[in-house]
């Protein structure tokens, strides 16, 4: 069993990334969507405030590991065991030891400038979004505090999303079927 473990900073492509994967097969499973799962559990608003107070509410209570166990649970209920899968917006390194627990991983890290983040943030319109740069700022500090940064130091592949839109798609699927191909 394999997985990519993608990661990055907020607005730097993820969600581009999981849709290609998608679009090539891989189901893909969010970190995000694990823990706004939990916030609606709670009745609670999915701002970005709200759900980082979550995050680190869920790792405080159920380890530092807690969003991704979320995320693993959910795949072994949903996926065909010895398919690839691609599991995005891992956090840290507690989240990716656990990953190889089961699975083997590649961590795939993209990258954009803070300008460019902040940009396509402010112009996506999701309740997380920041609505202004002070806010961009705590949430970057808030990644970067659960260990984001190291994540991205040790991936195996990184692409860079700072060109148009059409070459960082084509990027991204010539090393996801890489990735395929070197991974089965």
């Amino acid at each position: 069993m394999k997985a990519i473990a993608l990661t990055g900073m907020p607005g730097s492509g993820k969600t581009i990334i999981a849709k290609i994967a998608s679009e090539l097969g891989i189901p893909v499973f969010s970190c995000g969507d694990a823990v706004r799962e939990a916030a609606l559990e709670r009745g609670l608003q999915p701002t970005s405030t709200v759900l980082g107070r979550l995050m680190f509410e869920l790792r405080e209570s159920e380890g530092p590991a807690a969003v991704v166990n979320r995320v693993v649970s959910k795949m072994r209920r949903s996926r065909p065991p010895g398919e690839a899968v691609l599991v995005e917006g891992i956090r840290s390194l507690a989240e990716v030891e656990e990953l190889k627990a089961s699975f083997k991983v590649s961590i795939m890290a993209v990258h954009s400038s803070p300008s460019t983040r902040f940009k396509r943030l402010k112009s996506r319109g999701r309740s997380d979004d920041p609505r202004d740069i002070e806010e961009f700022h705590l949430r970057d500090r808030r990644e970067l505090e659960v260990g984001i940064g190291e994540v991205i130091a040790l991936a195996d592949i990184m692409v860079v999303n700072e060109g148009s839109l059409t070459e960082f798609k084509a990027d991204v699927e010539g090393e996801l079927r890489r990735w395929l191909k070197d991974e089965c």
